[in-house]
């Protein structure tokens, strides 16, 4: 049986005694304004790690991702990464610290051309680092081929593709992702997950909130399930794929 909201976020998934603990949320309580969404929500991310969040629609998934990041009301608990304090901060001085966020919407600038999407992505820095263009271009060569087209006019693909490059311009330690594969052609999913695993393969944390719950939980080493904005179940992908409560609830049986 997967472990349930009322254990530790990392008890009995293969993870105790890590001492490597990248990202760790406790009793988070979070939302908009004045609506709580989260509560009491608790998570790890440890080094090189690839999570993923599963559960139904409003089951508070990209809330939790978001107040990672800094975009929602912290109403309690806490966010540390590698051991500091960022809970409440701001965007702007998360993406700092290393970690990196890919929204589901609105992820490109659509009238920039690609290159000067990748641009924009280190911002932050005195110039661009060339070799970090360089890097997301062999990851993704169709960025390469398009470095001069409007990133509007390419694919729901590419964009996503695009979005992500974008991100690992500063190469994050952690990288958020939150729905990547929706909106996609069924043909195009599998190689956005391949490009997803060939990212954490490389040494980058995934922090992961998906719709294809089963090809996600299949991909990773340890998955959440939240439901009303709370923990329901913690384990590792292929546990929380074999546990039979967890399927005929959340899984679609």
């Amino acid at each position: 049986m997967s472990v349930d909201a009322n254990t530790d976020a990392t008890s009995g998934a293969g993870v105790e005694g890590r001492d490597d603990v990248l990202l760790r949320v406790r009793n988070l309580d979070a939302g908009y304004g004045d609506l709580q969404i989260l509560t009491d929500v608790d998570m790890d991310v440890f080094d090189g790690e690839y999570v993923t969040i599963v559960g139904p629609n409003g089951a508070g998934k990209s809330t939790t991702m978001k107040s990672v990041f800094g975009l929602t009301v912290h109403m309690g608990g806490n966010v540390r990464f590698k051991d500091e304090d960022i809970t409440g901060r701001r965007p702007e001085d998360i993406i700092h610290v290393g970690i990196g966020y890919v929204p589901q919407n609105d992820n490109i600038f659509p009238t920039l051309t690609v290159e000067e999407n990748l641009e924009m992505g280190a911002y932050i820095l005195d110039e661009v680092p060339k070799d970090a263009m360089e890097a997301v271009y062999e990851r993704f060569p169709i960025l390469r081929e398009r470095k001069d087209q409007k990133a509007g006019t390419m694919s729901g693909g590419q964009q996503q593709m695009l979005a992500m490059g974008r991100a690992l311009m500063l190469d994050p330690d952690l990288l958020l992702l939150d729905e990547p594969s929706a909106g996609l052609a069924p043909d195009l999913v599998e190689e956005m997950f391949d490009k997803i695993d060939e990212i954490n393969e490389a040494g980058t944390a995934i922090l992961m909130v998906e719709q294809n719950a089963t090809e996600a939980l299949q991909r990773c080493d340890r998955g959440y399930v939240l439901a009303n904005g709370q923990n329901r179940y913690m384990d590792t992908g292929t546990a929380l794929l074999e546990d039979e409560q967890v399927r005929q609830d959340f899984l679609g049986g």
